[in-house]
């Protein structure tokens, strides 16, 4: 008897760990599938408007507020920037590397030449990253995610 209660001590303390190794943030997920991250960016037009769900690994995290996250998929490369209200939802800044399931409405957004330095700029010294507006020729065509629920794993 003492044997099946060790067993299930030991089952009971792995389920623990498992659990704490999922961060839920913001609402529930509700979409049933998952659109691969390829297809989203393949034909944005498509999605625009749209709930959408995206799984991926994650490759940035806002350093400032936490408020965005890269998700790439590994096989092909492609990658979304989940966007969300600041102190809604915070993304952990230390997530490089974790899996996630992400959701929201995918958003596209048309910006001008000084608009796309601004942001270059902005997310440059969130990152710490140098910058060099020189390099930014023309304006830009910026999809992203506005989420409202993720899921990050270890």
């Amino acid at each position: 008897m003492s044997r099946f209660f060790a067993i299930a001590s030991c089952l009971a303390v792995l389920a623990l760990g498992l659990a704490a190794a999922t961060l839920n943030l913001g609402a529930p997920l509700k979409v049933k599938e998952a659109t691969p991250i390829a297809t989203l960016m393949q034909s944005p037009a498509n999605y625009v408007g749209k709930t959408v769900q995206v799984q991926g690994r994650i490759t940035e995290v806002c350093q400032k507020e936490g408020c965005w996250m890269l998700l790439v998929d590994d096989a092909s490369g492609k990658s979304v920037r989940i966007k969300v209200k600041d102190g809604e939802i915070v993304f952990p800044k230390d997530g490089n590397g974790r899996k996630a399931v992400a959701e929201g409405v995918f958003t596209k957004t048309e910006r001008t030449l000084e608009q796309t330095i601004a942001a270059a700029r902005h997310e440059a010294e969130e990152q710490g990253r140098a910058f060099d507006a020189s390099k930014i020729k023309s304006g830009s065509v910026f999809y992203q995610i506005q989420g409202t629920g993720a899921r990050v794993m270890d």
